[in-house]
């Protein structure tokens, strides 16, 4: 089976504090797959090493095979990015973000107001022809985000928390894009709190805590017979500490 992801061994070390230890994680081509984990785990630090936003201490991030850090500019032609904390510049209106970055990926000019015109009247962001970035709502920023991932048509996605204070009409558009993406030979990766979420969209899962993998399968393996939060909390080790307190919130 073609691998849209492969992580192999990935390390990053902030000071004192090891984010991601040897890190492993196959993602197969055409496949939805969910990353989950507890804040902290070392999602976003794995996943932005996996696409080239951040330098690894160790190990080794392929995308269709072609290697993340050797080969940068074939790698990131490969791949869409919505990054957690997405930077845009602000004082330009959506389409001209989208028209800016195009040019910059080397798409021909009509080509890219072609798409651009599709993206945002698919997002319902053609209505705000007239606004600049900066007076985006969070909401709004995250779907420009989307549109900037899918702009250049890559084979892969990797989204960190893509329906975070998006609306439910937007959400379901949202999921429409994805399925279609899918559909059409495009592979997922979306990390999310949400587990729900994860198991209403997502045929693969991996859960992530203390830096490594520590369950990954489809989400009926990961499942194992329960509910998908029942075995994260399982797998993460969390408990309820505290619940049977705060007494002084009765009535």
């Amino acid at each position: 089976m073609e691998e849209a992801l492969e992580l192999v061994g990935l390390t990053k070390v902030f000071g004192e504090q090891r984010a991601v230890d040897d890190l492993s994680l196959t993602v197969p081509a055409r496949s939805f797959f969910g990353v989950l984990g507890p804040n902290g785990a070392g999602k976003t630090t794995s996943l932005s090493m996996a696409v080239g936003l951040l330098r690894p201490d160790g190990g080794t991030a392929r995308i269709f095979g072609v290697d993340v850090w050797r080969d940068p500019t074939r790698a990131k032609a490969l791949v869409g990015v919505l990054p957690d904390g997405l930077g845009m510049p602000e004082r330009l209106t959506g389409r001209e973000v989208l028209t800016y970055l195009g040019l910059l990926r080397g798409l021909p000019e009509d080509e890219v107001a072609r798409r651009a015109a599709e993206l945002l009247e698919v997002l319902e962001l053609d209505h705000e022809d007239d606004k600049q970035v900066i007076g985006y709502s969070t909401g709004m920023r995250k779907k420009l985000g989307l549109a900037v991932a899918l702009l250049h048509a890559p084979r892969l996605l990797v989204l960190d928390e893509p329906f975070e204070a998006v609306d439910p009409v937007s959400a379901a558009t949202i999921r429409t894009i994805l399925h279609r993406f899918i559909a059409g030979g495009g592979s997922v990766v979306m990390s999310s709190h949400v587990m729900a979420l994860v198991e209403q969209l997502c045929d693969r899962v991996a859960v992530v805590a203390d830096g490594k993998v520590v369950a990954a399968g489809t989400v009926a393996e990961v499942q194992a017979g329960g509910s998908l939060e029942d075995a994260f909390v399982s797998l993460v080790g969390a408990s309820t500490r505290g619940a049977e307190g705060l007494t002084w919130l009765s009535h």
